[in-house]
């Protein structure tokens, strides 16, 4: 059976909730939704992607790894082209699978998107 590890971001609702920031089975990372503080979308989106990197280094990859990402923009409209162009500077040459979604809202209302992406550690 391959072994499951599940990786913490000390986080108090990790327990509560009952998740983990990411869940390593075998060579496949799959890290949860992910948000940031932030002024603006593209501010909360860079810090989103250093806390995802963070966790995929916890479980032996980095950002180099993702296979998918999927993006939820609370107003897609406005916040597409910032949040894309950050997503093209830290995903620009390794391409990965990705969908960029319109949601209603977050768990806070300040946040104005969250991320989560699916990771393939090479050998």
């Amino acid at each position: 059976m391959t072994e499951r590890i599940n990786i913490s971001s000390g986080s108090p609702y990790e327990a509560t909730v009952g998740y983990s920031r990411a869940v390593k089975v075998g060579n496949q990372v799959f890290v949860a939704g992910t948000t940031a503080p932030g002024v603006d979308a593209e501010e909360q989106a860079r810090e989103i992607f250093e806390r995802i990197g963070a966790a995929l280094e916890q479980a032996g990859g980095s950002l180099a790894d993702v296979v998918r990402t999927r993006v939820f923009l609370v107003d897609i409209e406005r916040d597409f082209d910032a949040v894309g162009a950050v997503h093209g500077e830290v995903f620009g040459e390794i391409r990965p699978a990705c969908a960029f979604i319109g949601t209603a809202g977050l768990v806070a209302k300040d946040l104005l998107l969250e991320v989560e992406v699916d990771a393939v550690i090479s050998a």
